[in-house]
């Protein structure tokens, strides 16, 4: 079997996904490179040993020796480039979240059902271990049926990751319950078994709206990936724009009756999500998210609290990036590609928690007030169900 070649588009902070790839001989690699950094283009095109580095993504696109191509570019530029793939027939992987509003989520949803172009959403926590162990329990029955998901976000790093970039802006990324969200919203709602209905929320920018900003056009200082500050209130260089909020709490209420809620802090000390996902006959908790740490399952209550619970998992070994969700989905995309089908990741799943953080912001800048989550043309929902196929 002949590697796959892929064009990846936009090689910055997500470029482990092109990197998890990259596999000579082994099924895939990246064959082309599309960025607007020069300077990314000639380290990157180095690394992967290809001589395609352009600017400008159409060119790539335009390549007849490309299998597909991944865009991992600003999310604002998701839904342009993705549908300039789909249209001409290339296997595209979006990396989340899908688009920054429900609009142009179904745009792209849109255009992969009336073009016959296969879409991927590189939602890597669905192949992450602890997710994975933490979906299995619950369907083996062990907490009886989930009845309430509850969400906590530790972004340690929050002001160095999100506040020093074009994250901050939220032209760029409507916001942080969208951005950074996208992906627990969507592990929320596959444990939980259902979407977002109806949401509420309440946020605040508290700590980084009046600290030191850069002037437009100059450089994020070199190391700023590596060099954290301490405490919050001390970084420095944060992007000309920081109007997103750093704290956020959402309710939700899913279409299946479970009731859930997330919340996100990007000035704690330390950087970890914590899922409790409670039944009619148990409570399931994870106690980091990495390879070695634990998830506790309490279900002979009642009792007081047993720190020991009444079963302990550690979550599995893997190795690459995410805690091996990078590999695992991107060795699915390729299978997808290649054979087509249903996947663990789903674009209307993309979709769902798109719309779900999309209206949990416009709440939370409307003091809260509750909005329903649009839903998606039925037609949509099947084609994507049968695995694209008409």
């Amino acid at each position: 079997m002949s590697d796959l070649r892929i064009g990846a588009v936009g090689l910055g902070l997500r470029r482990s996904i092109a990197a998890a790839a990259h596999r000579p001989g082994h099924g895939s690699v990246i064959a082309a490179i599309a960025d607007l950094d020069p300077d990314v283009r000639k380290r990157e095109a180095e690394r992967f040993g290809t001589h395609v580095a352009v600017e400008d993504h159409k060119v790539l696109l335009e390549r007849a020796d490309l299998d597909a191509v991944i865009v991992a570019t600003p999310d604002d530029t998701h839904e342009v480039i993705a549908c300039d793939a789909l249209r001409v027939g290339k296997p595209v992987f979006v990396e989340k979240p899908l688009g920054i509003t429900v609009e142009s989520c179904d745009t792209i949803l849109r255009t992969a059902y009336e073009t016959g172009t296969r879409l991927y959403v590189g939602h890597n926590m669905r192949h992450m271990g602890v997710v994975r162990l933490m979906r299995d329990i619950i369907a083996r029955g062990d907490i009886g049926e989930v009845k309430a998901v509850w969400v906590r976000h530790f972004v340690g790093y929050g002001g160095d990751y999100y506040f020093k970039d074009w994250h901050a802006d939220r032209r760029r990324t409507t916001g942080l319950l969208l951005q950074k969200a996208a992906h627990d919203i969507d592990v929320l709602h596959w444990l939980a078994g259902g979407y977002t209905r109806r949401v509420n929320a309440l946020g605040d920018l508290l700590v980084y709206g009046d600290l030191p900003r850069r002037e437009p056009g100059t450089p994020r200082p070199e190391g700023w990936l590596r060099d954290f500050d301490w405490p919050p209130t001390a970084r420095r260089d944060l992007h000309h724009i920081v109007d997103v909020e750093d704290v956020s709490v959402m309710n939700m209420q899913l279409d299946n009756g479970v009731i859930a809620a997330y919340q996100q802090c990007h000035f704690t000390p330390d950087y970890w999500r914590n899922y409790t996902v409670i039944g009619t006959e148990g409570r399931l908790e994870n106690f980091g998210d990495s390879p070695g740490d634990l998830v506790k399952l309490w279900n002979t209550g009642p009792s007081g609290y047993r720190a020991d619970a009444d079963i302990t998992y550690r979550v599995p070994d893997a190795d690459g990036s995410h805690g091996g969700g990078d590999t695992r989905i991107m060795a699915e995309f390729c299978r997808f590609v290649r054979e087509g089908g249903t996947t663990d990741t789903s674009p209307v799943a993309a979709r769902m928690s798109v719309a779900a953080g999309a209206l949990a912001t416009r709440s939370l800048r409307e003091s809260g007030t509750p909005y329903d989550v649009p839903p998606l043309d039925p037609e949509l929902i099947a084609y994507f169900a049968r695995g694209q196929v008409r």
